[in-house]
């Protein structure tokens, strides 16, 4: 453990840091499985695309997901998308 008080400090961030990006990062694969799935129940699909674009944008914005990342998954989803739908 941490011998000094920033170091303390340091730690104690870091394990904030870490639980919100894990729930980031479950947000956005929930949103892909989503879409990738296509469930309509109480959404239509372009409705679930666009949810998952927002979702991981958010991501991005945030730093959990390195920006080229974020844009990679949502040119594969809307590729999916365009595929499956159209």
């Amino acid at each position: 453990m941490a011998n000094h008080k920033s170091a303390e400090k340091r730690a104690r961030q870091s394990l904030k840091k870490n639980l919100r990006n894990k729930i980031v990062k479950t947000k956005v694969k929930n949103a892909v499985k989503r879409v990738q799935a296509l469930e309509s129940g109480s959404e239509n699909p372009a409705e679930a695309l666009n949810i998952a674009k927002s979702v991981i944008d958010k991501a991005a914005k945030k730093g959990t997901l390195h920006n080229k990342t974020a844009a990679r998954k949502i040119s594969k989803l809307t590729k999916l998308y365009n595929t499956k739908v159209a």
